[in-house]
């Protein structure tokens, strides 16, 4: 089995770049900052105890997980899995082939959590915008 050199992802990401990837368009055209107040007013919890598993994953990340499979139609299983197996994806998301990335239950809670609590059509819309 072969091992990485260190310029291979960087090598890789080239070809990607001369290849037209859509989503490094995407990621250099859309101002993420505009929603984070977003996702940090909508998504704020008191929490009443310490109790239970912190956050691991940022809301912005997340919500970028959302827009992936909204632009490629996919579930959370297969949302999972285009992520671990697409370089493209993970350059998107700011991750790494080493990265923990989120799973199923994961993604299917954060878009709940952002159904519940009626940030969906703002977020999207103001994506949309972009």
């Amino acid at each position: 089995m072969l091992q990485s050199g260190f310029f291979d992802l960087e090598d890789r990401f080239g070809k990607l770049d001369q290849l037209g990837d859509p989503l490094k368009a995407l990621n250099e055209v859309i101002d993420w900052s505009v929603f984070v107040p977003i996702l940090e007013e909508g998504l704020t919890k008191e929490k009443r105890s310490k109790a239970g598993r912190p956050v691991s994953f940022s809301p912005l990340l997340m919500f970028k997980v959302l827009i992936l499979q909204s632009l490629y139609n996919l579930a959370d299983a297969q949302t999972e899995f285009q992520i671990r197996d697409r370089f493209t994806f993970l350059r998107f998301l700011g991750l790494t082939p080493e990265s923990r990335i989120p799973d199923e239950k994961t993604i299917w809670l954060f878009r709940e959590s952002v159904k519940a609590r009626g940030l969906h059509d703002e977020l999207f819309s103001t994506f949309t915008r972009f």
